[in-house]
């Protein structure tokens, strides 16, 4: 696997809109295919893992408009509710397509369905979403019953009320697409919110889902009519640039069209406690549904905190990022409560404290996340991104940061939903100033 070298960095200026997000890519691409007629989807994300739920709803039946220019506007024409043909899914390195497509394919009338990706994918448990399945009446076959490959096999369901064990949005999200086949209201119960675009998305394409105070509740439905789906700059890649400009001085930049989801931007908050006063957000208005604005940032010193409870849910994708804030910082920063960074594409609380720590981070793993010793910067060295691309693009953002460069094994892994990132990483290494002096 090649090894590519980040060298420490001047000042990050310049401006740039994020690819577009891959949470939002995934679900608009599966709600498109069980809707009836055409779906235009604008801002479709480009990369692996998206490119990997297009070719699976294509094997269910759908049509996708071909030569279509992803990024730009996607058409895809639906099999409805009840029309996915039986097929074998290759997932590739999806998770969220793995755990998300059973809810619709347990839910048909008749047909077999197998879900299996790669080495990473075959390590990643599907037991949480198979677990409250079968309580609906779906018929589910895995590995060791917790592992892929996934065989799901047609079956009636009925609604249930579940509380979720632990916080997530992919279990949610599936318990919802199942309730959309089943007799009787299904009510998905959460000890702390998550994620919200398959509500949204379900809402606007004509599905009765609504909030009842922690619970969401979603009926049966006789159709899903998308129509136009938005898909804006994803927040979890604008999340590396927002760290970077932070941690390195000097630096202004300006990051356009973010989704703006509160359910996404809980690591706003956390490097606002953590002394971050160089953010400033500009307000866009919604599109399709999801708030968007433009975010500039600026460097700021940093101290420690605690990261726990709430946050994590609303930051899961950027806590190794608040790992790697909190080794510039000053003082110690605590992330507990986050044991689902074990179930990532790598175990990621033992890979991040590996990677920190060869670049001469002062970290400690526990069992759900990690204690920082901030000594106000890293010295550098060489991490393995193991097949992660947030632990690739991390690599990257630490070496800009570092004294003495990063050397990132496997830096490929980052198009699995960032293919130009070390692009767009060089294009604010070297741009010009912004026209306005950052505030």
């Amino acid at each position: 696997m090649a090894t590519r070298r980040f060298e420490p960095s001047g000042p990050l200026r310049g401006s740039l809109r994020p690819p577009s997000d891959k949470s939002i890519s995934h679900r608009a691409a599966l709600i498109a295919a069980m809707g009836e007629g055409e779906t235009r989807i604008e801002g479709y994300l480009d990369a692996a893992d998206t490119r990997s739920t297009l070719a699976a709803v294509v094997a269910l039946g759908a049509r996708v408009q071909e030569g279509a220019e992803l990024g730009r506007e996607l058409r895809i024409e639906g099999v409805g509710l009840r029309g996915p043909r039986p097929a074998a899914i290759d997932v590739g390195n999806a998770g969220t397509l793995l755990r998300l497509l059973p809810g619709w394919l347990a839910g048909q009338q008749q047909g077999t369905w197998t879900l299996d990706g790669d080495a990473s994918i075959r390590r990643r448990p599907v037991d949480r979403v198979a677990v409250p399945l079968r309580e609906m009446g779906a018929k589910l076959a895995a590995r060791d019953d917790r592992l892929p490959p996934l065989e799901v096999e047609g079956a009636p369901l009925h609604g249930i009320t579940y509380e979720l064990p632990v916080a997530s949005a992919q279990v949610k999200s599936c318990l919802l697409f199942a309730g959309l086949l089943a007799a009787g209201e299904t009510r998905v119960v959460e000890p702390l919110p998550t994620r919200d675009h398959s509500e949204r998305m379900l809402a606007a394409a004509g599905a009765e889902v609504r909030r009842e105070g922690d619970t969401v509740v979603i009926g049966p439905a006789a159709r899903l009519e998308p129509g136009r789906i938005v898909v804006p700059a994803d927040f979890s890649s604008a999340a590396f640039f927002i760290v970077a400009a932070t941690l390195v001085p000097g630096s202004d930049v300006l990051l356009h069209k973010v989704g703006l989801n509160p359910t996404r931007t809980g690591l706003l908050e956390i490097l606002r406690r953590m002394g971050a006063d160089s953010i400033e957000i500009t307000e866009l208005g919604e599109d399709g549904g999801e708030p968007i604005g433009d975010i500039r940032v600026g460097h700021s010193e940093l101290r420690g905190c605690e990261v726990g409870g709430a946050d994590v849910p609303l930051a899961i994708d950027e806590l190794p990022l608040v790992a790697l804030a909190a080794c510039f910082a000053e003082g110690t920063t605590t992330i507990r409560d986050a044991a689902e960074l074990r179930r990532k594409e790598s175990d990621r609380i033992a890979t991040v404290t590996d990677a920190l720590r060869a670049l001469g981070g002062r970290v400690e793993a526990t069992a759900d996340g990690m204690v920082i010793d901030g000594t106000g910067g890293l010295r550098g060295g060489a991490i393995d991104s193991h097949g992660d691309h947030r632990i690739a693009m991390l690599g990257a953002v630490a070496g800009a940061a570092s004294r003495d460069g990063v050397e990132v094994t496997d830096m490929a892994a980052a198009a699995v939903s960032y293919p130009g990132f070390e692009s767009d990483l060089g294009s604010l290494q070297h741009g010009p100033p912004l026209r306005d002096p950052v505030h």
